[in-house]
């Protein structure tokens, strides 16, 4: 499944996006980009205060699914809401920094979610408690935490044993892999893998399994 929301949209990471994926659910305002760039969504899901009366004219009351509570952000109404099912969200990120982070604190709060954000150079999403990525000698690999947690890795320059990650202390952006491989066992939920967008097919090949 590909989320579709309203901020800036790579368009390339869209179409592949939609390629690896069969359904296509705009995320309130998302309806609108959908129908910009050329995409009928299968279905347009939040409050819907921010999609246009000509989104909701061509697209029709049977696609739209109004979730009508503003203490969450569309895109967690979604992830509630909608099948659990490897996810690839776009149009979260770029253009506000607020909404961008907004996102991560989602992912963090839906840890078991497997979800994949796509932003203009990046992607990312919460790491499970035990991951291993096929990357590219030299691939960067930033972890930020939006928890306190710990883990073990192998694979990495700077090997995360025995560190404890907090987001007002100890964060791991700009690691780099050294052996073509990594590996990762955390305890506990809340780190954020955040890598180059050429990731996706290694990241998809994971979470699509």
């Amino acid at each position: 499944m590909t989320l579709l929301a309203g901020g800036k949209v790579n368009q390339t990471a869209l179409r592949r996006a939609v390629d690896l994926t069969s359904i296509l659910v705009g995320v309130d305002s998302g309806g609108d980009a959908a129908l910009r760039l050329g995409y009928t969504p299968d279905a347009v899901i939040g409050d819907l205060d921010s999609l246009s009366e000509g989104a909701r004219a061509t697209l029709g009351p049977e696609r739209l699914h109004l979730i009508a509570e503003q203490d969450t952000i569309d895109f967690d109404k979604a992830l509630r809401s909608l099948p659990d099912v490897p996810t690839l969200a776009v149009g979260l990120t770029g253009l506000r920094l607020d909404h961008t982070l907004a996102a991560f604190s989602v992912l963090a709060r839906h840890p078991a979610r497997r979800v994949v954000v796509l932003g203009e150079t990046d992607l990312a999403f919460h790491c499970p408690a035990r991951l291993t990525l096929d990357l590219p000698a030299g691939s960067r690999f930033s972890l930020f935490p939006m928890a306190p947690v710990r883990g073990r890795s192998r694979g990495l320059r700077w090997p995360i044993d025995g560190i404890a990650f907090a987001p007002a202390g100890m964060i791991g952006t700009s690691n780099q892999v050294t052996e073509g491989r990594v590996e990762l066992a955390m305890e506990g939920a809340g780190m954020i893998v955040i890598l180059p967008l050429e990731a996706l097919d290694a990241v998809w090949s994971v979470f699509a399994a």
